[in-house]
């Protein structure tokens, strides 16, 4: 795809002031299309990018922010679902309410931000939703039985998504990074007991033998945002370093 091969769209990102959001945002804007990141710390967001605060577990707060984005760029053609949070523990270490939050931002954050910008999408001649899922939606990750329980229900989101809306011409895919190197990352890196012990675990269980890059995964929605993505919806592309589908043998020594 060319560099300008978003030109005259119009993006949304969610969670767009940092990490994989950030690197979305500024590879949307890179292939030409104006883009407006609705976070909770929008001032960390600069020109040309425009910065809308949104709380995704509020749906006023979400109704107004996406309002505003429409308005701000002249519709809506493409919407990323990336705000979230994240989660440690088994089964057992969450309380209910840490569930009820992390649900409600992960899963019914999709749920707010889609449904409140559907009526723009419906206009657009090339309406695209892409959402931000994990590798933790399909394979079995220790210590992330919530994060993997919201991802799950974002991945079966995505697919219930793309069946209802086909045929009003919106395409719903999502992405399933593996371990992306992000700020999230590092605190928890930094919260281990051994953090370089931890990274380099977290390395080895990619193929690839390195985290995955924020870049990487921009790259990956841009793409499936893109009027060269036409065909393809109710798809889940994995940018996880081979994680899901590899099993490879202990290197030789």
């Amino acid at each position: 795809m060319t560099t300008n091969g978003l030109a005259g769209l119009r993006a949304v990102v969610t969670g767009g002031a940092s990490g994989i959001g950030r690197a979305t945002a500024l590879a949307l804007q890179a292939h030409g299309a104006r883009v407006a990141v609705l976070d909770l710390t929008p001032e960390a967001v600069s020109a040309p990018l425009v910065g809308l605060r949104v709380d995704v577990a509020d749906d006023a707060s979400v109704r107004t922010a996406v309002e505003a984005a429409a308005t701000e760029l002249g519709g809506i053609d493409i919407l990323v679902n990336n705000a979230g949070v994240g989660a440690a523990g088994t089964v057992e270490d969450n309380p209910d309410q840490q569930w009820r939050s992390v649900l409600d931002v992960n899963v019914l954050g999709v749920v707010r931000t889609t449904r409140a910008a559907l009526p723009h999408l419906r206009r657009s001649a090339n309406a695209a939703v892409v959402n931000t899922c994990s590798i933790a939606a399909t394979a079995g990750l220790p210590q992330r039985a919530l994060y993997s329980a919201s991802k799950g229900a974002v991945l079966s989101l995505t697919l219930a998504m793309a069946a209802d809306h086909v045929r009003e011409n919106i395409r719903v895919n999502c992405v399933n990074p593996g371990t992306v190197d992000t700020p999230w990352v590092g605190r928890l890196l930094d919260a281990a007991e051994d953090p370089a012990t931890e990274r380099a675990a977290l390395c080895a269980r990619q193929p690839t033998g390195r985290l995955v890059t924020a870049d990487e995964v921009a790259a990956a929605i841009v793409y499936l945002a893109s009027p060269a993505a036409a065909s393809v919806t109710g798809t889940a592309l994995a940018v996880d370093g081979g994680m899901a589908g590899l099993r490879l043998r202990p290197a030789s020594r």
